[in-house]
């Protein structure tokens, strides 16, 4: 079999880095299989801290598939995945996220609504007796560490609560609370990204009824001190010529947020979170994800 590439999604976080990794060696050691975590995009700095904490380098970065099969992690959504997606064969989809995708050939799919793809993947190599290094241990545990907020997030099922306990075991993680609160903090130091960098370093684009929504969100420790950059926040977002941008700040110490909004959808985006917008910025009091919590009552809209 000719080399897979295993990848997840554009603007790529911690989740799809570690899974991308995980399931390429679950692949090579399961069905023998010659795969290659490869990268949508450059680690953002929260990812690079697990990276360099557990000493693995980072995987190459791809924009299209110079293989003829692929497997997809952590996304289902051609927007969100290789350009030439359509080009290729997609051998197999590891995801935790609501699903738009059709194929013309059989794949192989495992979908749980769980907080982290690297939590499917932990109880996916518990199931098949497959031993998971301490580094990938390691950069799995901070993936359920990234996309749960610690388990603070709504998304947060047991199964992740499990995966993370004995994900941490493996890797030697005596006290995740505190490794996890460093995790989350090397993310929310944005001082040296420009307004550009902070809008599109987690954006994801979704189809809203033929609407299009693109949905950014930044971690922080202080909404203050980003809302402070909207003026140059406003105008990036505006040299991207998206027909709607809402852009979450979410305060990972008191799972808060405020959203700066543009776009034509005021009444929507109102209805959605039930709460006025005053110079284009919204309160959101209690939301931290995106998937849960963002997406679904703005899909009720259109």
């Amino acid at each position: 079999m000719a080399k897979t590439l295993v990848f997840g999604h554009k603007n790529p976080d911690t989740d799809t880095i570690a899974s991308a990794i995980a399931t390429s060696h679950l692949l090579r050691h399961l069905y023998n299989w010659d795969t290659e975590a490869v990268a949508l995009g450059t680690p953002n700095e929260e990812t690079k801290f697990a990276l360099s904490y557990f000493k693995v380098e980072a995987p190459r970065v791809i924009t299209s598939a110079d293989t003829d099969d692929v497997v997809l992690v952590d996304h289902n959504e051609a927007a969100q995945s290789i350009d030439n997606l359509a080009d290729v064969t997609v051998a197999a989809i590891y995801d935790h996220h609501k699903f738009n995708f059709s194929n013309s050939t059989p794949l192989y799919i495992v979908a749980k609504p769980w907080g982290s793809v690297a939590t499917i993947l932990y109880f996916e190599f518990k199931k098949n007796d497959v031993a998971i290094p301490t580094d990938i241990a390691g950069l799995m545990a901070s993936a359920v560490i990234s996309d749960t907020l610690l388990l603070k997030s709504p998304t947060t099922t047991e199964a992740d609560k499990v995966a993370l306990s004995e994900l941490s075991e493996i890797a030697g993680l005596e006290d995740y609370e505190k490794y996890g609160l460093d995790l989350l903090k090397a993310g929310t130091d944005l001082s040296s990204r420009t307004d550009k960098e902070l809008i599109d370093g987690d954006a994801k684009s979704f189809d809203m009824a033929g609407h299009q929504f693109r949905i950014g969100q930044v971690n922080t420790v202080d909404i203050d001190d980003v809302l402070a950059r909207q003026a140059g926040i406003e105008d990036a977002i505006k040299s991207e010529g998206y027909e709607d941008f809402l852009f979450v700040i979410t305060d990972i110490l008191n799972s808060n947020s405020k959203a700066i909004y543009l776009g034509d959808a005021n009444d929507a985006i109102e209805s959605a979170f039930n709460a006025k917008l005053a110079g284009n910025v919204i309160d959101l009091p209690g939301v931290v994800s995106r998937k849960k919590q963002v997406v679904p009552p703005l899909e009720q809209q259109f």
